[in-house]
């Protein structure tokens, strides 16, 4: 009698995840101002540019959060994520008003700012993801993207104390997406182990996703910089 190959083991969210981390990482040398900033080399305008920019992009970013946690609202691990990224997002405005003060920006001049294109680049394809993206795909994207942010926070967190001098209050919003977030980690693998299970992820597709943003987080800093 011919044997039957036995099925294939199912993904676990914590092997998705990890291959999309590996697999979408930037290279090292393709964010030119943080490398910049990491040397001490930056001009210290670009933290104001930086504090700016981010009060368009959390507004936007936690829109849409807001809206992928209500598209997902049949699917309560997936809409649980999005809530707790949306709630992070209220937690780094505050964070973000040390940077201002200490960069000496107004709430006028926030107020009037007139944003870079660049820079908005990714809230923008955030937006899109949050109209039409398959939530748990735009986890696996997110998580990827998240790991390269916080990165980059730390060395930025970092080079503002020993380069610039820059108070622990400035230095707050970096430190807050630089430390590890095991609430969000957590959320995240029970979201994908449900899109998983429920056939309706499909890490191909997010990998395509998270390949644009990854390139945006990019065009923000480079950006910035300009």
């Amino acid at each position: 009698m011919a044997r039957t190959a036995p099925d294939a083991p199912r993904p676990t969210a914590a092997a998705v995840l990890d291959d999309a981390v590996r697999a979408l990482t930037p290279d090292s040398a393709a964010n030119r101002l943080v490398s910049q900033i990491e040397a001490g080399a930056a001009p210290r305008s670009v933290f104001a540019t930086f504090a700016l920019e981010q009060h368009q992009v959390i507004a936007s970013d936690r829109l849409s959060f807001q809206h992928l946690a209500r598209r997902a609202d049949g699917d309560p691990p997936v809409a649980d994520f999005f809530d707790l990224l949306a709630q992070g997002e209220t937690r780094a405005l505050k964070q973000l008003a040390g940077l201002a003060d200490a960069c000496g920006l107004s709430e006028r001049e926030i107020a009037e700012y007139q944003p870079r294109p660049g820079c908005q680049a990714y809230p923008s394809y955030a937006a899109r993801l949050a109209l039409g993206g398959e939530p748990s795909d735009v986890a696996i994207a997110l998580t990827a993207n998240f790991a390269a942010w916080g990165g980059y926070c730390a060395v930025v967190a970092a080079a503002m104390r020993d380069h610039y001098g820059f108070p622990e209050a400035a230095r707050g919003f970096f430190g807050f997406f630089a430390e590890p977030a095991p609430a969000v980690d957590e959320k995240a693998r029970e979201a994908v182990q449900h899109g998983l299970d429920t056939g309706q992820a499909q890490p191909a597709t997010a990998h395509r996703y998270g390949r644009l943003l990854q390139s945006y987080e990019l065009m923000f800093w480079n950006s910035v910089g300009e």
